[in-house]
């Protein structure tokens, strides 16, 4: 059973920056595409990134591209996400997520899930 455990989240004013990161228990992680979601209690959980097991292809929401950047290290079995430029609409509980096999942006598309871990920017 793999484990995620998110971390990193807090209370931010508009216009700072978290880092968020997500480590796995198990290695085998390293040859599976990674994601990030987001989650407020108005709405489904939505994409936010993805990031293919080598690292090599990203992918993000237009709602969050050119200010958040997905990374990983393999060698450490960790994911994260870089966020910039917060705005109080990325108020949301951040869930990182490791896919059944390729990259993708919908929930379906992944099968292990952390626990979350909640971003508040304030205005």
């Amino acid at each position: 059973q793999v484990q995620l455990l998110e971390s990193g989240g807090g209370l931010v004013q508009a216009g700072g920056s978290l880092r968020l990161s997500c480590a796995a228990s198990e290695r085998t992680v390293a040859r599976y595409a990674m994601g990030w979601f987001r989650q407020t209690p108005e709405k489904e959980r939505e994409f936010v990134a993805t990031i293919s097991w080598s690292g090599d292809t990203t992918y993000y929401a237009d709602s969050v591209k050119g200010r958040f950047t997905i990374s990983r290290d393999n060698a450490k079995n960790t994911v994260y996400l870089q966020m910039n430029s917060l705005k109080p609409e990325d108020t949301a509980v951040y869930y990182c997520a490791r896919s059944w096999a390729v990259a993708g942006t919908d929930v379906g598309a992944y099968n292990y899930w952390g626990q979350g871990t909640q971003v508040t920017v304030s205005s």
